[in-house]
């Protein structure tokens, strides 16, 4: 049997065009800074399993030699920024800058003995996207006509509630954004491990009663329960009309996963700590989600989101993305088929505080603006420089 080559095993080689084609233009990228930023909280947070109290960006930038610049970003360790730096930019400086996808390839296989899943592909994202941020902008496009949208806007769902919040917190944060035109949010559960179910349920009677019957409830466990947990309070998160139940159990365990899914009367949703189009490949194979989810500051960028969404999309199974608002704004337009776009708090806070030209928020949905090139996105370095931190 021939052996079958991994993807990405190789090193690509610009193409040459063909007779009669236009040539090539001559665009390089000539240069890849990166920088990390830590932003506090504005309070102590935490879902099921961890507790937080400041959130970590890693930027890239991403310069051609016509003078352009891209910018891509990830939330993830700090230490994404040596591995850019010292890894992926050699093999990445002198690509042409309509080369993304060869880049995007050179750079996978560059980290096989790294370890892609994890770090390694959270630095790829950052790349993959500031790449594709810079040739959107050197076509003068924005990023989501340039790959061809489907769609102008996507539908957004509140994203917080988070396990240390007071009640009266959990429902002004829900109930504010139902009175904004949201009209789906989650909230986070299984506080402290599942070691504490009464008061999970407690939680979702109150958010059911802070945003009235006609808003849809999410909740979100973070893996936090086992699954006999999971089963039981499923029912019980049902007699408040819960209808997606995100991560009931470790994504880690498929055959977990499926059998809770198989088992509670709500959508089961999954997939944010996938890292490449294969662990999305085997999440739909196994039958273990209802929803897949994908977040391209993880998922191997831009590039890893398009294909995690043919992907779901291949299976009949629907698509949403995990986190970073601003970003997947632009990408969620261009999958063929999108469920919701989370509106994480956190992040959506960042993303104002750091860049300026951010997607509009018009009622529960996200719109793109179709006149700013790229992801729209300017990074505002005078508001930045207070929270640069090394990496």
């Amino acid at each position: 049997m021939r052996p079958v080559r991994q993807p990405g095993a190789e090193k690509l080689q610009p193409s040459t065009p063909l007779p009669g084609q236009p040539r090539r233009s001559e665009n390089t990228v000539v240069r890849l800074d990166v920088s990390a930023y830590r932003i506090p909280t504005t309070m102590p947070e935490a879902d099921g399993t961890i507790h937080w109290d400041s959130t970590t960006m890693v930027l890239v930038e991403a310069t051609a030699s016509s003078g352009e610049h891209g910018l891509g970003y990830t939330y993830a360790s700090a230490t994404a920024a040596p591995l850019i730096r010292d890894v992926l930019a050699p093999i990445i400086i002198g690509t042409p800058v309509d080369d993304v996808r060869l880049a995007w390839g050179n750079m996978i296989a560059t980290v096989r003995n790294v370890g892609r899943p994890g770090i390694a592909s959270t630095a790829i994202s950052a790349v993959d996207t500031a790449l594709w941020d810079l040739k959107a902008r050197i076509a003068n496009q924005p990023l989501f006509l340039l790959l061809g949208a489907h769609r102008r806007e996507v539908l957004i769902y509140g994203s917080g509630g988070f396990t240390t919040y007071s009640v009266e917190q959990l429902r002004k944060q829900l109930a504010d954004w139902v009175s904004e035109g949201i009209t789906q949010v989650k909230m986070k559960i299984a506080k402290d491990w599942g070691s504490k179910p009464e008061e999970d349920l407690r939680r979702v009677k109150i958010a059911r009663g802070a945003i009235g019957p006609n808003t849809a409830l999410f909740v979100d466990a973070n893996g936090g329960y086992t699954v006999k947990q999971a089963v039981e309070l499923a029912e019980q998160f049902a007699d408040y009309d819960v209808s997606w139940f995100e991560e009931p159990v470790s994504s880690d365990q498929l055959d977990q996963l499926r059998f809770v899914r198989e088992h509670v009367p709500m959508r089961v949703a999954a997939g944010e700590y996938g890292y490449d189009p294969w662990y999305f490949r085997a999440m739909l194979q196994a039958e273990a989600v209802d929803v897949l989810q994908a977040d391209a500051t993880r998922c191997l960028g831009v590039t890893g989101f398009l294909e995690a969404g043919g992907i779901a999309h291949g299976f009949a199974i629907p698509f949403s993305a995990h986190t970073a608002p601003a970003l997947h704004a632009q990408v969620g337009c261009v999958v063929p088929e999108i469920l919701n776009v989370e509106y994480f708090f956190d992040h959506a806070r960042i993303e104002q505080i750091l860049f300026d030209g951010g997607p509009q928020r018009v009622g529960g949905y996200l719109r793109p603006d179709p006149c700013r090139p790229g992801l729209g996105l300017e990074l505002k370095r005078q508001d930045a420089e207070r929270y640069q931190i090394a990496g």
